[in-house]
């Protein structure tokens, strides 16, 4: 669209003269954010998918985590055990730099296509580029891209142009361009050209925008900083105070997202937020439950009518908020993952896993849709998904701790979150 105010027209002017992308950057995207693979058979032939050469190896069957070097190209492949003869592959790169006083986020999508005895193709296109301000005001430059779930659905033959916020603009890169270029507001923020797996724009425009952010970075609290960014920076108000006291008494918060949830139980019981005692436990996850378990006394010792009363209201609102999401589930063939449909069923699961989900009232998180991982009638691991970023923001077993399931249980997940997209697009 065309630029319609003077911040716009200043950064679709400065998007003219940007530097074009150099050969070196294009060959290293290719080289580094893509996969070279190798075709081996039974009969031991090896297929290099970079060059088409093909060589037969004495050795046995090789893990595909060992890979093995091409002879002719001297290509690191990873092999596949595989008869199939076609290998397709997309990524994204992130080039960092400065200009006209902006710090830009370039994104290149790059792909190849291999075929058994041919050379491997590529391509490669720039489809985002993220302009911020060293005030954090941001503008978006894109390419457009057609309706569809797929991430690299780009109409490559669009104009970069401005555009409005999507939530296909917030790329993950699949890796930076190693030569960073940076404004001196981010150069003095304590960025040292480790992302710590926070998305560059997110990143970038959190440093900018709050002064808090910088010190967290400084502090070396990242797991706090990347919980906020995540979850909003906005929140951290009601945390501040406490955070203080842990950066003075040089205590590390391991797990963001426990430590937020005991500071919440001990404002619920009237604490002091200022003393160290409290907010700098030793045992954090054993403090945690304490106050979980006292809080589900509290909560039993009080009137039963009333509670009743506040339970019939909670599922009123929880059918109001969650009801669309209702009957989604979805397997693996061993762990049966679905959408917790009722206050009560929430509240059986954090007492089954021992966790705050229930207590904390998870559940009338607009933002928040709870689900229960199982193998057949035994619950393993509570997840809990942002509505608006589609992400999973923390998933929990007995106590607060991984199974030997967590990783399988958040990429069944991930692998079908797209059956929750479509409920909200309903």
């Amino acid at each position: 669209m065309k630029p319609r105010n003077k911040f716009q027209k200043q950064v679709f002017e400065a998007s003219k003269t940007l530097p074009a992308l150099t050969k070196t950057q294009i060959k290293w995207a290719y080289q580094n954010c893509l996969e070279h693979a190798g075709r081996r058979l039974k009969s031991g032939v090896i297929n290099c998918l970079e060059c088409g050469h093909s060589w037969k190896s004495k050795q046995t069957l090789i893990d595909s985590v060992c890979g093995c070097v091409c002879p002719n190209c001297g290509m690191r492949l990873k092999l596949h055990n595989t008869v199939k003869r076609i290998f397709k592959d997309y990524q994204y790169m992130c080039i960092v730099t400065a200009y006209n006083g902006f710090q830009v986020l370039r994104f290149i999508y790059v792909d190849s296509y291999a075929r058994v005895g041919e050379k491997a193709r590529y391509y490669h296109s720039e489809v985002v580029q993220r302009w911020i301000a060293p005030n954090g005001k941001y503008e978006t430059i894109a390419r457009t891209r057609p309706m569809s779930y797929n991430d690299n659905n780009w109409s490559f033959g669009s104009n970069l142009e401005i555009r409005p916020e999507r939530s296909h603009h917030y790329i993950n890169p699949t890796c930076v361009y190693t030569r960073l270029r940076l404004i001196p507001e981010l150069k003095r923020s304590g960025f040292d050209g480790n992302f710590h797996r926070i998305n560059p724009f997110s990143f970038f425009h959190t440093l900018l925008l709050y002064n808090r952010a910088e010190t967290l970075l400084k502090a070396q609290q990242i797991n706090l900083l990347k919980y906020f960014i995540i979850n909003g920076f906005n929140r951290l108000d009601d945390y501040w105070s406490s955070v203080k006291i842990c950066i003075r008494n040089s205590y590390q918060i391991s797990d963001a997202s426990i430590w937020r949830d005991y500071i919440d139980l001990l404002r619920f019981f009237d604490k002091d937020l200022h003393n160290a005692k409290y907010v700098c436990p030793a045992d954090l996850n054993a403090d945690h439950d304490r106050y979980v378990r006292k809080k589900r006394a509290w909560q039993k010792r009080q009137d039963k009518e009333k509670a009743k009363i506040k339970a019939m209201d909670a599922e009123k609102r929880f059918n109001e908020l969650k009801s669309r999401f209702f009957g989604i589930e979805f397997t693996d063939g061993v762990i049966h993952v679905r959408v917790l449909e009722s206050v009560l069923e929430i509240m059986e699961e954090s007492d089954a896993l021992h966790h705050c989900a229930f207590v904390n009232n998870y559940h009338l998180k607009p933002d928040s849709l709870i689900l229960s991982a199982c193998i057949g009638d035994q619950k393993i691991e509570t997840v809990e998904i942002s509505l608006s970023q589609l992400k999973v923001l923390q998933c929990r077993g007995a106590h607060n701790k991984n199974t030997e399931y967590h990783d399988r249980i958040i990429k069944l997940v991930n692998k079908n979150i797209s059956v929750i997209k479509k409920r909200l697009a309903a």
